[in-house]
C-alpha cells in the first residue's frame, strides 16, 4: 500500500471510495459528485493499493488563526474527510494516513486538528482510539414532509417544503431526538499535536 499526495487524476477514484465508505454510516446519504476545493492550503492524501485508491484524508488548514476551525489557539487544521473503503478496513489504513497527515500538520506547525462527525460509535471509537478527544456537540435533526408541519414553513408563496436539514444547538436534546425520527448528534473531536497546548 502507497500513502501519497492526492493529484487531479486520482478524483474518480477518492468518489468511488468516499461514497462506498460513507454508505454503512450516519453521512449515508452525503453524496459528493466531486472532490471538493479548499479555499485555504490543504493536506489531501490517499491510500492506494495496485491502483486502487482504497482510502483518503484531507485537512484544510490556517494561515490566519481562527479561519477554517471554530475553536482553540493557534494554528488549526479541520479532518473534512477521511475515509475507507469498506473492502479494506481493518488494515490499518486509517491509521496509517492520519499519521502521515499529522506529519505533514506539524511541519506545517499547526498546533492542533479539529473532526466534526456524527454518532456512529466505531467512527468515535477510532477518533477517540486515535488522541482525539470530545470537545462538543449539537444535532443533526431532518424533517420529513410530515414532521414539518407545525415546526417549518415557506414565507414565499407556492413554495412547499417537503423535507428539512436543520442543526439544533440548544439544551433540550431529548426532545429532538424523541420528536423527530432522523437526529444525529454531530461531534466535534481535537487532537494537539506535537506537544502543544
Amino acid at each position: 500500500m502507497e500513502i501519497r499526495e492526492y493529484h487531479p487524476h486520482d478524483e474518480i477514484g477518492w468518489v468511488r471510495c468516499r461514497v462506498l465508505s460513507f454508505l454503512d454510516t450516519a453521512y449515508f446519504d452525503h453524496v459528493l459528485q466531486k472532490k471538493e476545493k479548499y479555499e485555504n492550503p490543504s493536506i489531501e492524501l490517499v491510500a492506494v493499493i495496485e491502483g486502487q485508491v482504497v482510502g483518503l484524508l484531507d485537512i484544510e488548514y490556517e494561515r490566519m488563526e481562527g479561519t477554517v476551525c471554530s475553536r482553540g489557539t493557534g494554528l488549526g487544521g479541520m479532518i473534512w474527510h477521511v475515509a475507507v473503503h469498506p473492502d479494506f478496513r481493518r488494515k490499518r489504513i486509517g491509521k496509517r494516513l492520519l499519521q502521515e497527515a499529522e506529519r505533514k500538520a506539524m511541519e506545517k506547525n499547526l498546533n492542533r486538528l479539529e473532526a466534526w462527525t456524527r454518532d456512529d460509535d466505531w467512527v468515535n471509537k477510532w477518533y477517540e482510539k486515535n488522541g482525539f478527544h470530545k470537545v462538543n456537540s449539537y444535532l443533526h435533526v431532518y424533517l420529513n414532509k410530515i414532521e414539518l408541519e407545525g415546526n417549518i414553513k415557506s414565507e414565499l408563496p407556492n413554495l412547499l417544503p417537503v423535507q428539512a436539514f436543520t442543526h439544533y444547538v440548544g439544551e433540550d436534546k431529548e426532545k429532538m431526538k424523541s420528536k423527530f425520527n432522523r437526529v444525529h448528534e454531530c461531534v466535534c473531536y481535537e487532537k494537539e499535536l506535537g506537544g502543544f497546548k
